[in-house]
């Protein structure tokens, strides 16, 4: 069964049956973690890198923000029964869309502050799929650990 994921939107799940499923990441950026020994994982779909940016709206949304949704994510597989020793971690996102000069690099600093996040808390990724100028949509199968990746211009692959 799939389970969308939005923009600015998480999802963790227990459910082996079940597969998260993230579409249009631009800039935006798709977090998926996933242990295999408990079968718990969750995709997080973030559109800006600091909260700091819009207090008010963080509140509302605390996925819409890499430094607010990356510890939520984390917490709630643990909460669930994830280690953060056995966590496989994927990345995908980060393009610079609708921004040709780069003046904004939204896509740059997202995956700037996740890095800093990753750094300091000692998060390894397992593999990512960063930058460029296309969209992507990310899926997680909660059952096998399987993440599918569409980049557009570059077709369906396992990631």
């Amino acid at each position: 069964m799939k389970v969308i994921v939005g923009i600015s939107d998480m999802k963790v799940s227990n459910n082996v049956k079940e597969e998260l499923i993230t579409y249009s990441l631009g800039s935006c950026i798709g977090v998926v973690i996933w242990d295999p020994a408990v079968k718990v994982g969750g995709l997080l779909h973030y559109m800006l890198p600091d909260s700091r940016l819009d207090k008010d709206r963080a509140q509302k949304k605390p996925f819409m923000f890499a430094d607010t949704g990356i510890p939520a994510l984390f917490k709630e597989c643990y909460s669930l029964g994830a280690a953060k020793g056995r966590l496989i971690v994927k990345v995908v996102g980060g393009s610079q869309i609708l921004d040709p000069t780069g003046f904004f690099s939204i896509g740059k600093r997202n995956y700037l502050i996740l890095s800093k996040l990753f750094d300091k808390n000692h998060i390894k990724i397992t593999a990512e799929d960063i930058g460029g100028s296309v969209n992507r949509t990310v899926s997680l199968e909660i059952g096998t650990g399987r993440v599918h990746l569409k980049v557009s211009g570059r077709g369906e692959f396992e990631l």
